[in-house]
């Protein structure tokens, strides 16, 4: 699957069977699929002079009553609440749909009930892939100006040992004090599972090191002994507690304007899937013996291939005097993001 971000759809050609975009390239096409979101049918609404909100939503309380007494609505129609920042949102999901039926129906018939808001877990399979979502994404905290921590992990979906596993990348989005404000992941077997698990751990409020401590189903066909949901949690902790400062794949273009020292701590054969430019070489199981070859002078930018191992390296050069930084995700999330820009 080719991604072309950044662009937009101008005009139709040749029957549809080619696609002018905005910036004058043009796509040859035997279908195009328009999926351009959904608005609130709220006509009704606003003739009977009920309140709207959020990009048209229909306004509810806590009740799921309108402004209009006795009036209620629900569904993919309503401006409702997060239940993440408690702010004014509209999510058009199935799942929270269905709920607010059953609860507007026990609200009606006198049940002292309350909808707490939408946490918007939600799910799609395109093509092979399985790409499922949780809480809020860095895009809406970025335009709330919400401080936060990001985690990305690429574990497998089960033990790599056992035949037929496949790697999962996980994204994990989290406040300074631990609470869990979103998730995403992306593969082909067992992502929904995670999500699943993790938006119930949010509902619960569980904080994000709390990952960590979840019992989870293992055998190897099915998971890991660690399953990914608790690597989430590992690797939260080791920010939170300050075992390790790590920086992220868009920070690598300006580091490298201001001649910051990468080390990559990868295997030889590794380095045919790429590198960051400028990076210095040092196998893990070599790094111990050559300290010497690092200035003591700069901040050390180290990486692998996914993290781990830049975890450890970093332990290694922060015990031995260096200020280090690893790099979340490792080189692997760097490249996927390079690619996709």
């Amino acid at each position: 699957v080719k991604l072309v971000l950044g662009e937009g759809l101008k005009a139709f050609q040749n029957e549809g069977h080619q696609i002018l975009l905005s910036s004058g390239a043009k796509l040859s096409t035997d279908m195009t699929i328009l999926t351009i979101g959904v608005t609130p049918e709220n006509t009704l609404a606003k003739k009977a002079g009920i309140e709207i909100g959020f990009k048209g939503g229909i306004k509810v309380n806590e009740k799921l009553e309108t402004s209009a007494h006795d009036i209620y609505a629900i569904g993919d129609v309503i401006a409702t609440t997060d239940t993440i920042l408690n702010h004014e949102t509209n999510i058009p999901l199935a799942s929270p749909a269905n709920r607010q039926g059953r609860l507007v129906a026990d609200i009606i018939n006198g049940y002292p009930i309350t909808y707490p808001g939408i946490q918007g877990t939600a799910v799609a399979k395109i093509f092979e892939l399985t790409v499922a979502s949780t809480g809020l994404n860095t895009q809406r905290l970025d335009r709330l100006q919400i401080e936060y921590n990001v985690i990305h992990i690429h574990p497998n979906s089960h033990a790599g040992y056992y035949p037929g596993a496949s790697p999962i990348s996980m994204k994990l989005i989290f406040a300074p004090n631990g609470k869990i404000l979103g998730a995403q992941a992306v593969g082909s077997d067992g992502v929904e599972k995670r999500i699943d698990v993790i938006a119930t751990a949010m509902k619960l409020g569980a904080k994000a090191q709390d990952l960590a401590e979840l019992e989870l189903s293992y055998a190897p066909p099915f998971s890991s002994a660690k399953d990914p949901v608790n690597l989430l949690g590992y690797t939260a902790d080791n920010m939170i507690t300050g075992k390790v400062k790590t920086f992220q794949y868009y920070e690598v273009q300006t580091l490298k304007k201001n001649n910051a020292f990468f080390l990559d701590v990868r295997e030889d054969f590794e380095l045919a899937t790429g590198k960051i430019e400028g990076s210095f070489q040092i196998p893990l199981h070599q790094l111990r013996n050559r300290l010497k070859e690092l200035p003591r002078d700069k901040t050390i930018y180290v990486y692998c291939q996914v993290g781990q191992r830049g975890y450890n390296a970093a332990r290694i050069l922060m015990q031995a005097g260096y200020n280090v930084y690893n790099l979340d995700g490792g080189f692997k999330t760097y490249k996927i993001a390079n690619y996709q820009s």
